[in-house]
């Protein structure tokens, strides 16, 4: 299969908010509205929790919370075209801001 070279911003933030959401059903704990944006960085692709929320929260369930969100957005259709492929979850942690997500692409991590 080729590598996508492009991937719609609006898809994938649908398909982040099909994933938070089903992420959210499996663990109450992280009981959250959809993210009303996506972190785009070199390092993560993800969606910042609510402070309030984390401070409850293990290490353990944030990472499982994580996973979830990865393992939907690696299963879902809007993505299939290879755009996303089957990732782990990553977690960014600064201070109190946590971010849940995936990894970048390898590829945008190589240096042109």
């Amino acid at each position: 299969m080729a590598d996508a070279t492009s991937l719609s911003l609006s898809k994938f933030t649908e398909a982040v908010n099909a994933a938070v959401k089903a992420a959210v059903q499996k663990h109450p704990k992280f009981k959250m509205d959809a993210p009303s944006a996506v972190a785009v960085s070199y390092l993560i692709r993800g969606i910042p929790v609510p402070e309030a929320l984390v401070a409850h929260a293990t290490v353990a369930e944030t990472r499982a919370f994580a996973q979830d969100i990865a393992s939907h957005l690696s299963a879902s259709p809007a993505l299939a075209a290879g755009a996303v492929r089957q990732v782990e979850a990553a977690i960014y942690s600064r201070g109190n801001h946590i971010i849940v997500g995936i990894p970048a692409a390898p590829e945008v991590l190589l240096e042109r």
